[in-house]
């Protein structure tokens, strides 16, 4: 691949922002997701699925993954722009997260040939929905202590467990499930297996659950005596926990390959002060208020430190004393200063901060309230803060456990 100008970047620019303004789809006369993990109703399904596959057919989603599955073969800074381009506009989210950004970089890293051939290109199109299957019930983030079994029967292998939180379940076609085929051994690691399991397989059941804002998204799955090919194995028996570890670092953005898209509706701090500007306290804008101008401040700070992270993290020179340390911290700082920034902008909407989606006088139709709310899960998905507090730890700067 030779190495891209930049003038070849800027005429993409205008390229991508043309075919942005004249392609993102009208508002709906219903409640669109904010991340990929509200998507609750059919009718949302169907809206951002038709979404996906115009972005593909136009050639700008999976721009950098390989052409023969269904990609494009292009530098990584193309997709980039593409997705930046995406936010700018406040385009829909690409919903299909789990595969777009999990499920497909890991088989694209170490999937074998049919694999790939099997499950990218239907990654991209939207054919193809994926959820994931690591958290159960009793262990949470502690996937090492995983109990779900699956056990070898012939050319197939049988699957009885629970998994919680497994975003899309009811929707999804396939799930990378890991769970324990040797009970007996000797770590508790080494027990684990990969799956690449399809979610149409009698056994297998998927209920959706609530969520504190009303929308759904999560499922808790079941597995009783569900029957899945042998095939569907990823790697070796007992490689489980070395491949789902790879997956996260594609969860956490630690690592690069994802498809491209948008996983979230993008919100900044201009965009919160937009909105509170107009709340007044004692007859004077709460922007007056020097302790509020404070806060704000450290929140406009906290923005510009991610984006300047964002922008360190490409310049390998500038990350040789803690290698990756800023991938990896990129998932705990981003979503902390999300859950922050959504907060500070319901607080300063006082008593009227206690209301929601559908009341008649709440402030843009309860945006930052949802926002708020939903942003507590990306807190908790793919690790929780502290998990991540504990890898940043003893992973990059060597502290013990």
């Amino acid at each position: 691949m030779s190495e891209v100008t930049t003038k070849e970047l800027q005429e993409f620019r205008a390229e991508i922002s043309a075919w942005v303004k004249e392609n993102k789809p009208a508002e709906p006369d219903f409640l669109l997701p904010l991340t990929f993990m509200e998507v609750g109703t059919e009718q949302q399904l169907d809206f951002l699925r038709e979404w996906q596959r115009t972005i593909y057919d136009a050639g700008y989603l999976g721009m950098a993954w390989p052409k023969e599955y269904g990609g494009h073969s292009m530098d990584p800074k193309f997709q980039a722009i593409a997705d930046q381009t995406f936010r700018a506009h406040r385009c829909p989210i690409t919903f299909n997260w789990v595969g777009l950004g999990w499920a497909g970089p890991l088989i694209n890293h170490m999937g074998t040939e049919a694999e790939k051939q099997k499950h990218l290109k239907g990654i991209l199109t939207a054919e193809d929905i994926w959820c994931q299957g690591f958290s159960e019930p009793d262990h949470g983030s502690d996937l090492g202590s995983a109990q779900t079994r699956a056990v070898r029967d012939g050319d197939e292998y049988v699957i009885n467990g629970q998994k919680i939180w497994t975003t899309h379940g009811n929707y999804a076609k396939y799930m990378i499930l890991v769970a324990r085929t040797n009970p007996e051994a000797k770590r508790k690691y080494d027990g684990l297996s990969f799956f690449l399991a399809p979610m149409n397989t009698p056994g297998i059941e998927a209920r959706p659950i609530r969520k504190l804002t009303g929308e759904y998204g999560f499922t808790e799955t079941f597995f009783t005596d569900a029957r899945i090919p042998a095939d569907c194995l990823m790697g070796e028996e007992g490689q489980g926990w070395k491949i789902a570890m790879q997956t996260l670092q594609f969860e956490r953005g630690a690592e690069a390959g994802a498809a491209g898209g948008v996983a979230t509706v993008s919100n900044t701090v201009d965009d919160m002060v937009n909105e509170i500007k107009g709340i007044q306290r004692d007859g004077e804008s709460v922007l007056k208020d020097p302790l509020v101008r404070d806060e704000l401040v450290k929140l406009i700070m906290s923005q510009k430190a991610l984006a300047l992270q964002t922008r360190r993290s490409m310049i390998k020179p500038l990350t040789m004393d803690y290698p990756g340390s800023l991938m990896l911290g990129r998932k705990l700082t981003n979503t902390e200063h999300g859950r922050a920034m959504r907060k500070f902008a319901v607080n300063m909407m006082g008593a009227q901060g206690g209301l929601y989606v559908g009341d008649e006088d709440v402030l843009s139709g309860g945006f930052w309230q949802r926002a708020y709310l939903n942003s507590l899960g990306a807190t908790i998905g793919g690790g929780t803060s502290q998990v991540q507090t504990n890898i940043l730890g003893e992973k990059v700067l060597g502290l013990p456990k």
